[in-house]
């Protein structure tokens, strides 16, 4: 898909923005053909990319659409793989952390044109470092995929609609607790080789998250 050109920012409440993305992915066909459709909520923890997918999910359910919900903290590397370079390596936390494989085995895959739409909504705990065993959910042909988490834009996934959480990186830094600092210089490399502020469908400026701005 071609970026869509930017215009100026328009201020925006959440809950209107949410209500009209679900209105866009109702109105939506999945550019593969596949029966279900994907979309993201791509952004980093301070921006809050799980709040604005729950309440995208919730809009969409309102509007009569089955939706099953999935965050990338569910679906994170053992930590021997995801900490192999140590507990604060922001390369590692880019590359390794999340496990693309199984999204595409246990998500991605079976919503694909001919899938079962047999899903689960999360494999491994972070904090357990085991298996969470969640059972499998169907998800209805017209269904909708909702997922939200850091870093995800670039990696080929085949979302039909993508929102990126934008933030300067001031407000980053200043939103980011102290201790997860180590993960900036992560961000600022995502800034450089993916560009999610043009890659993405949508783009939220979420500085201050009681006052949102968005453009796409």
């Amino acid at each position: 898909m071609t970026p869509p050109a930017r215009g100026a920012f328009t201020p925006v409440a959440r809950e209107r923005a949410v209500g009209t993305l679900a209105d866009r992915l109702a109105a939506a066909e999945a550019a593969d053909g596949s029966p279900w459709l994907r979309a993201a909520v791509d952004g980093a923890p301070a921006a809050r990319p799980r709040e604005w997918a729950d309440g995208l999910a919730e809009a969409l359910r309102l509007r009569g659409r089955p939706v099953h919900r999935v965050s990338a903290a569910g679906f994170l590397r053992p930590a021997s793989l995801r900490l192999e370079y140590g507990h604060r390596d922001p390369d590692a936390y880019y590359d390794l952390w999340l496990d693309d494989g199984a999204l595409w085995r246990e998500v991605f895959g079976p919503l694909s044109p001919g899938g079962t739409g047999r899903v689960l909504p999360d494999l491994w705990d972070p904090a357990t470092d085991r298996a969470t065993r969640s059972p499998y959910a169907e998800l209805p042909p017209g269904g909708v995929l909702v997922m939200d988490g850091p870093l995800l834009l670039g990696r080929g996934f085949p979302f039909d609609l993508t929102v990126h959480l934008l933030l300067t990186p001031a407000a980053l830094a200043r939103r980011t607790p102290a201790e997860e600092h180590w993960t900036l210089p992560a961000f600022a490399r995502y800034e450089e080789e993916v560009r999610p502020g043009q890659a993405a469908d949508v783009v939220v400026r979420a500085d201050d998250p009681r006052r949102p701005a968005w453009t796409g």
